[in-house]
């Protein structure tokens, strides 16, 4: 009976052994795992995992010449600003969507920056969402912040992400100028005052200019707005200019359309007296708005403006060189 005994003990430790060694392993291997996610997540903090990103293929800027780049960010803005010398300005970034920040993070990685600055027209989602990434990927020299600011637990955290990131911010207001060494120059021409009250409205309307050819980014001024600026202009055509750098609406080519198409701006008067050669509508497909409105697109169409739009035709090309522009999409 003694030799059966110690036959049956034998097998038994084996098996309880051979369990041990393997809750070890399955330990083991699960400490591997979550010892790789945590060096993963500190590496996402240290560098963002975007900036692995490929860049966009994008033609290089050829000598002399500016760019505009009207981004397809869905519904959201994001107008890209490339100057001659390689100075880009980045008007909005869209709403923060994982889309929309690829997009515009590979996009930028496709130009040939020589320096970046970043312009929240106004504190709606839409238009500063992917502004915390970009400054988490690239190295920004300025920001240009709103009147307006917004109480949402984003906006603060990008208002905190601008400090940390050690980012120069100003707000702009009217008369204020981004220039360029190659003669290029954007003129803030709205809002007038800090003490604006509705965000659409004191949008940062910026009128940028190169070699004659004009642009008009209006941001999401409603009609009334408009409305204004057009009371003023009859005061004295010159009203807008600041110092050398002279604006005329009225000789307006391009015109990047207010808020998304919207009904509530680009009011027949306003357009009448842009008279824009081509509008840009930067707009997603099938969104919820509706925009753009059937109203705004047939006030252009009666202008016999061109009207481009970036959710039928993608990431639009305005390239401005030697006096003559062309207007391209893709």
């Amino acid at each position: 009976s003694d030799v059966c005994s110690s036959d049956l003990v034998k097998p038994v430790s084996a098996r309880n052994a051979m369990r041990k060694r393997r809750r070890i392993m399955r330990l083991l291997r699960t400490a591997l795992v979550c010892l790789v996610a945590l060096a993963v997540a500190l590496l996402f903090c240290i560098v963002p995992y975007r900036s692995l990103l490929p860049a966009a293929q994008i033609d290089a800027r050829e000598e002399g010449e500016m760019r505009v780049h009207f981004l397809s960010v869905g519904q959201g803005d994001c107008t890209i600003v490339e100057f001659p010398g390689g100075d880009v300005l980045v008007v909005d970034a869209g709403d923060g969507s994982f889309e929309a920040n690829n997009a515009i993070v590979s996009y930028i990685k496709g130009l040939d920056v020589r320096s970046l600055s970043l312009l929240a027209t106004h504190a709606d989602i839409d238009h500063y969402g992917g502004f915390s990434e970009l400054l988490r990927v690239f190295q920004a020299d300025r920001f240009y912040l709103p009147v307006l600011s917004s109480p949402t637990s984003a906006y603060q955290r990008l208002l905190t992400a601008i400090e940390g990131e050690g980012c120069k911010a100003q707000t702009l207001t009217r008369y204020d100028v981004i220039g360029d060494a190659s003669g290029a120059y954007a003129v803030c021409i709205s809002p007038h005052a800090v003490d604006e009250t509705d965000a659409n409205a004191a949008s940062t309307m910026l009128y940028v200019s190169y070699q004659g050819i004009n642009l008009l980014l209006a941001a999401d001024a409603d009609a009334a707005r408009e409305e204004h600026i057009l009371s003023e202009l009859t005061l004295a055509e010159d009203l807008l200019d600041s110092g050398a750098y002279r604006v005329r609406l009225d000789e307006t080519h391009f015109l990047k359309v207010s808020h998304h198409g919207s009904a509530g701006a680009s009011s027949a008067q306003w357009l009448s007296f842009l008279s824009p050669v081509a509008a840009i509508v930067s707009c997603g497909a099938g969104n919820g708005y509706h925009h753009p409105a059937g109203a705004t697109m047939a006030r252009l169409a009666a202008l016999g403006t061109q009207i481009y739009r970036t959710d039928e035709l993608g990431n639009i090309m305005l390239a401005i060189r030697d006096g003559r522009y062309t207007l391209t999409y893709a």
